[in-house]
């Protein structure tokens, strides 16, 4: 089984970004068998100085496309790294584990599984390490590391072959300080909205997405009898999973709840040519099927039951330290339906205290829709007893679960992360969404959620004003034209739109213009 290397001739310096709060590095120098000589083929050597010599890579061959320049400077070290499916959560002395190369979504009791990595081999390289290897790749077209998940590759999918990998470089998303939503309405100059949104498909699916079909498309590779992949979906997943399948040429299998997701969700993977099947039942019908149907055919299971997606959404966690130079935020708030994403940034933040990159790791929130609200009723029952409910109508239609697959998972990151769950009326919600809106973000209705969810926690003083804070936004606001449209429009019943900001109708003479722009303007003059 071939496996890549871990670097593949990307240039980078070894330099420790910061000092004081970390352990000093074990070593400066790489180890012995990842120094890298130079040779007459243009890779860039990798010295025992950690120096790199200027311009010391040359461009590829012009009839060379960047997965054959990986393939031909790859340097075997797959004994380095592994990973297993193990029951989640499972007692120490459990001896229970399965390869990631065998089709297997439960453990033999019926519950979760979860991905675990050899964390004592990875342990051999201190935080500082990882943290500049991590960095050195961000922004790279140097494959497949110029994605924000598999430059986490040793983390996520160590023994593939880069040459098996499905990846649009997804993630790499923008972390948005929101400095006028945070000063306007929460008196915080320390607010961040993750936009994982901002992705290949419009949704941090993608993150998951593109591990779960890189496995399938090495497992086809391997003649494992895989003759597609399905899911079930309130959109985002279906977009995600018919994009990556069509890159690779592969069947999809789509489930979706009728007359319950947006067009704009819809037509993804319809455009995608994938096979849709558009069923008279809710999310938790449509997850009951797919289970059914994937027990009974060859079809591979997408949905966040199976772990491996969580490997490729944990690096969104990693993605936000990164990005404050590898300080911890105090709060991350995340939107929670079938709860595997709560998990991931928990599993994401854990990984990078566990291994020294950083020392603690943020309290998590989860926020859910009251309209679907069943991690919600568990938290504030103490968690003494879950209960699936019938999930409601919510603009938040992502999240419209009232049977999630992930809630041990999502208790068990709380539970460990000092976390809280909260929750948002429809009306909160979009309000919310309306007021991110006005301040330039166009996020969509499942971060309003988390919006309300802060909003909450910040008017109760749970959250202080120089928390620093950081909302995950899971989608991006084009998707939900509609519901935005309905709010300023005003045609949302028994819902006030308090922050509804409709045209103005005017007639085509400049007096009347005149007339509503000077009432426009002097509404807007400071007020002293």
């Amino acid at each position: 089984m071939a496996s890549s290397s871990l670097f593949q001739g990307s240039p980078f310096t070894f330099k420790c970004k910061r000092s004081g709060s970390y352990p000093p590095p074990k070593s400066n120098a790489l180890p012995n068998h990842l120094n890298i000589k130079a040779q007459s083929k243009p890779e860039s050597p990798i010295t025992h100085n950690n120096s790199v010599p200027p311009h010391s890579k040359q461009r590829r061959p012009a009839d060379e496309n960047i997965r054959e320049e990986a393939r031909r400077i790859n340097v075997d070290h797959r004994h380095q790294f592994s990973a297993k499916y193990v029951p989640f959560n499972a007692d120490p002395s459990s001896t229970e584990s399965y390869s990631l190369d065998e089709i297997v979504y439960r453990s033999r009791s019926g519950g979760l599984l979860d991905v675990q990595h050899d964390m004592e081999a990875l342990k051999k390289y201190d935080g500082g390490y990882w943290r500049n290897l991590f960095d050195s790749r961000v922004g790279k077209t140097t494959w497949p590391y110029g994605s924000g998940v598999w430059s986490k590759k040793e983390w996520v999918l160590p023994e593939i072959d880069s040459d098996d990998i499905v990846s649009a470089f997804e993630g790499n998303s923008n972390l948005f300080w929101a400095e006028r939503f945070g000063k306007k309405y929460l008196g915080m100059n320390d607010l961040w909205v993750k936009h994982c949104g901002i992705s290949h498909t419009g949704s941090f699916k993608d993150l998951g997405m593109t591990v779960l079909v890189s496995q399938v498309n090495r497992l086809r590779k391997m003649e494992r009898p895989v003759v597609g992949v399905g899911c079930a979906s309130t959109g985002d997943t279906s977009a995600a999973l018919s994009a990556y399948c069509a890159s690779a040429g592969i069947p999809s299998i789509v489930f979706l709840p009728a007359n319950r997701i947006s067009i704009a969700q819809l037509v993804q993977p319809i455009a995608n040519g994938a096979f849709v099947l558009s069923i008279d039942t809710d999310f938790d019908g449509c997850m009951h099927l797919i289970r059914e149907v994937t027990a009974e055919l060859p079809i591979y299971l997408a949905n966040s039951l199976n772990s491996l997606r969580l490997e490729g959404q944990k690096t969104a966690a990693i993605e936000i330290l990164q990005q404050f130079d590898w300080e911890v935020p105090d709060w991350v708030i995340v939107p929670g339906g079938n709860l595997g994403n709560i998990y991931a940034f928990y599993k994401g933040f854990r990984m990078c205290k566990d291994l020294g990159l950083v020392d603690r790791i943020p309290r998590l929130v989860c926020a859910q829709a009251a309209n679907a609200n069943p991690l919600y009723l568990y938290y504030k029952s103490g968690w003494k007893e879950f209960e699936p409910i019938r999930a409601k109508t919510t603009f938040a239609s992502a999240i419209q679960i009232g049977d999630p697959v992930s809630i041990d998972r999502a208790v068990f990151a709380l539970q460990n992360s000092d976390g809280i769950v909260e929750e948002a009326t429809e009306e909160e919600l979009m309000d919310a969404m309306a007021q991110a809106d006005s301040t330039g973000m166009f996020i969509c209705p499942h971060t309003g959620v988390a919006l309300s969810a802060l909003i909450k926690l910040r008017n109760s003083g749970v959250i202080k004003p120089t928390d620093r804070t950081v909302v995950v936004s899971t989608a991006h606001g084009l998707k939900f034209t509609q519901s935005k449209t309905d709010y300023h429009s005003g045609a949302i019943k028994d819902m006030a739109c308090r922050y509804a900001n409709p045209p103005v109708q005017v007639k085509a003479d400049f007096g009347s213009v005149m007339d509503v722009l000077k009432k426009y303007l002097l509404s807007q003059a400071p007020k002293h």
